[in-house]
């Protein structure tokens, strides 16, 4: 939704992205124009929608409110639940109070802080602190294994016939045949399949802790504020650069690496892919709008 550093641009709206996943999105961050860029993606706005805010700079939550406002002009009915640091219940009270907003939606915020901060049935966002210049949090959304492989030679050859009975083995539930027999899961199933690992750093200078995050991630969404010419800058202000990202890329072990949170001192972003692909090849520069199909692993 918004790729730019702290200033946006005619290219670059400030920072924020969207993970949908089986109707329901995940948004990360909200910079100001948020909602019109969720018009202009398309992405909607599902019952099923939370937010996680990784810090308290104006880049990253400026969008909330408005966010907030078109909802509540859309009629919306359904909650939005918003995560983030200490500090961000104030912010979205003392805004809303001060632009008179009531919504007829619950808003829940919640405050946290490292470790488990949302699971689902299927998957979980696990949240880690980072090196910034005011407390932030990087996120992993973290899909639970799968079934295995279904075997459907196996389950004929135990005398189960194909039809319900097939599926309810491929969702892990034991089946009884009219002989009186059980069939399990796993004896027709191969062994459980990783789902997918998606990270999103926010804003961060070198750090372990996002390293240990992202281990073995499909995809890690990375910030590159600054080029490596400006590297000591950077660092002091608790950003990277591209280097810094591949570098940390590779430590992680991840498959893919985005780098997103472009000074709008880069208006084409050569420079940076050119200074990150020596580390770790398989990088891009996001764009605003640029969509990723994301396949869990087979």
């Amino acid at each position: 939704m918004g790729t730019s550093g702290s200033v946006p641009t005619p290219e670059r709206n400030l920072p924020a992205i969207a993970i949908r996943r089986r109707g329901e999105l995940l948004l990360f961050d909200c910079g100001e124009g948020t909602q019109r860029q969720m018009f202009r993606a398309k992405v909607g706005f599902p019952r099923e929608f939370r937010i996680f805010i990784t810090h308290l700079h104006g880049d990253h939550v400026f969008g909330i409110p408005g966010l907030l406002h078109t909802m509540a002009l859309m009629n919306r009915e359904s909650p939005v639940e918003i995560y983030g640091p200490e500090g961000l219940a104030r912010f979205i009270r003392l805004v809303l109070e001060a632009v008179h907003l009531e919504t007829d939606y619950p808003v829940y915020v919640r405050e946290v802080g490292e470790g488990t901060v949302y699971e689902a049935d299927d998957y979980t966002v696990r949240s880690a602190w980072v090196s910034h210049s005011v407390p932030t949090l990087a996120y992993a959304i973290i899909e639970k294994p799968r079934p295995g492989r279904f075997h459907p030679e196996k389950a004929l050859e135990l005398g189960v016939p194909e039809g319900p009975l097939w599926k309810k083995l491929q969702m892990g539930e034991e089946v009884r045949l009219p002989s009186g027999r059980v069939v399990k899961p796993s004896d027709v199933l191969g062994p459980p399949r990783r789902g997918l690992k998606v990270v999103y750093s926010g804003d961060t200078g070198p750090s372990e802790g996002l390293v240990e995050l992202a281990q073995g991630a499909d995809l890690l969404i990375h910030e590159a504020t600054l080029g490596d010419e400006h590297k000591e800058r950077a660092i002091a202000e608790g950003h990277s650069t591209p280097t810094l990202a591949a570098q940390a890329a590779l430590k992680a072990k991840v498959k893919r690496l985005i780098l997103t949170h472009i000074s709008a001192r880069y208006r084409k972003p050569t420079l940076l892919l050119e200074q990150a692909k020596p580390i770790f090849p398989n990088v891009e520069v996001a764009e605003d709008l640029m969509r990723i199909k994301l396949r869990p692993p087979a």
